[in-house]
């Protein structure tokens, strides 16, 4: 059922109903807990989540749920691997389980390998989807159908199951087929018409960019889900469509076009209402600094520091319109006064001084930020062929709280005996049997 935007407090009577009828004895909120360590009650510990996703959106959905400790079962195989499972950086010779691009997104995830095109596997997929929670896939529109693993029939074998269907542009509507990576549907919405230089192609923003939008949502989305099926036993489909979670960091660019019919273009570094803004070079071999100046008091201070040479005494450069109309003058002064500094040194000095600056770093720089140790952002894991190497933690702290990776990235079906013994009960012939015949592998 496809409803409209609800209006304010449409469903306040019925949401409030539901709470005074009292909370659903299956899955009680947690008792608050002073100070939470690896193997205490995680929030979303007891959680049991099966990932059928590959490369980036999905995975870092996924791996969200196990950083809060839950169970999170990922389906692979050898004919069907994770595509990120063969992309650098890797440690050693490229194999199944070098990538640290696939670590990165599957931390603390378990792995058993089913090759779904053997009628035995899809039926241990039937059981783990029996088993779960929730349910994480991103494949194209209508692969779930053709499978036989649709919410429909999902609704017949685990009626309480929360689906979360995750595609460029949802599963419904003329182009719901369209198949892709996020690249193209950040193209398709938009984002790259206004990021590149004018002067040059369409470049569009760093990776693959609603793969890196659409997990915050969705991880909100399904909080939604948990405590509605908590409070009413009922699952739910969610269909989130990349396309349109990212469309809203474009609102500011939509809604100057319907009001005023300015349509932003590519400008480089630049803003169309600000100046000086871009990126200069530093010493040393590639290193940059970005400067970004806002309102006339940060120019004021920025000239401070600068030593108030004379060609920044203009009075023209005293307005923004009168810096952006010599923003390429301006421009070749800062790379000047830049470009024998270290990109640190002149961050600090502007920073100090209330100018928005920062040094244009590389992973290696993130690897060594003093914010990034001083946050304990990453977390170090001994992988069993990676070795000790970092995983990104997460974005916030809370005080008595050690969210994060608990566990390195799973080797290819390094659980298999695990989840089909221990969690489905399979005898070990029957486990033979499975990976002999090719469905296990």
């Amino acid at each position: 059922l496809r409803l409209p935007p609800p209006r304010l407090d449409e469903h306040g009577s019925e949401i409030r109903a539901e709470v005074a009828a009292g909370v659903r004895s299956r899955a009680p909120l947690p008792a608050p807990r002073p100070h939470l360590e690896p193997g205490d009650d995680y929030p979303w510990q007891g959680l049991k989540v099966l990932d059928l996703t590959w490369v980036i959106a999905g995975p870092a959905t996924a791996r969200y749920f196990a950083d809060h400790g839950a169970t999170v079962v990922k389906v692979e195989s050898e004919s069907r691997p994770d595509a990120l499972r063969l992309l650098g950086p890797v440690r050693g010779e490229t194999g199944w389980n070098c990538s640290h691009f696939y670590g990165e997104m599957n931390a603390g995830k378990k792995c058993i390998q089913l090759n779904l095109k053997e009628p035995p596997a899809v039926e241990v997929l039937k059981q783990l989807i029996a088993w779960a929670d929730v349910l994480i896939e991103n494949w194209a529109p209508g692969a779930t159908e053709r499978l036989g693993i649709d919410y429909a029939s999902c609704q017949k074998i685990n009626p309480e199951l929360i689906m979360v269907s995750t595609s460029l542009l949802g599963q419904y509507g003329p182009y719901a087929g369209i198949a892709g990576f996020g690249y193209h549907a950040a193209g398709m919405a938009g984002f790259y018409e206004v990021t590149g230089w004018p002067d040059m192609p369409p470049h569009g923003p760093w990776m693959a960019y609603t793969d890196v939008i659409a997990p915050h949502f969705i991880v909100a989305t399904v909080g939604a889900a948990l405590d509605h099926r908590r409070r009413t036993g009922k699952g739910q489909h969610i269909d989130a469509a990349q396309f349109e979670m990212s469309l809203q960091f474009l609102t500011p660019e939509i809604l100057d076009a319907q009001a005023s019919g300015y349509v932003a273009d590519r400008m480089g570094n630049r803003k169309r209402d600000a100046a000086p803004q871009g990126v200069y070079p530093c010493a040393g071999e590639d290193e940059w600094v970005a400067i970004a100046v806002d309102t006339d008091t940060q120019w004021s201070a920025l000239v401070e520091v600068l030593g108030s040479p004379d060609w920044a005494s203009n009075a023209a450069l005293e307005s923004t319109a009168g810096r952006i109309a010599q923003h390429d003058e301006i421009d070749a002064r800062l790379a000047d006064w830049t470009r024998d500094q270290s990109a640190h040194t002149v961050m600090d000095r502007l920073t100090t001084a209330g100018v928005p600056a920062g040094a244009v770093q590389r992973s290696r720089d993130l690897a060594e930020d003093p914010q990034y140790a001083h946050r304990g952002f990453h977390h170090f894991l001994d992988h069993p062929v990676l070795g000790r190497v970092p995983y990104a933690g997460n974005q916030f702290k809370i005080p008595g709280y050690a969210g994060g990776p608990s566990r390195p990235s799973p080797m290819l079906g390094e659980h298999n005996l695990e989840i089909l013994g221990g969690v489905l009960g399979y005898s070990e012939a029957e486990i033979a049997e499975l990976m002999a015949s090719g469905a296990a592998r």
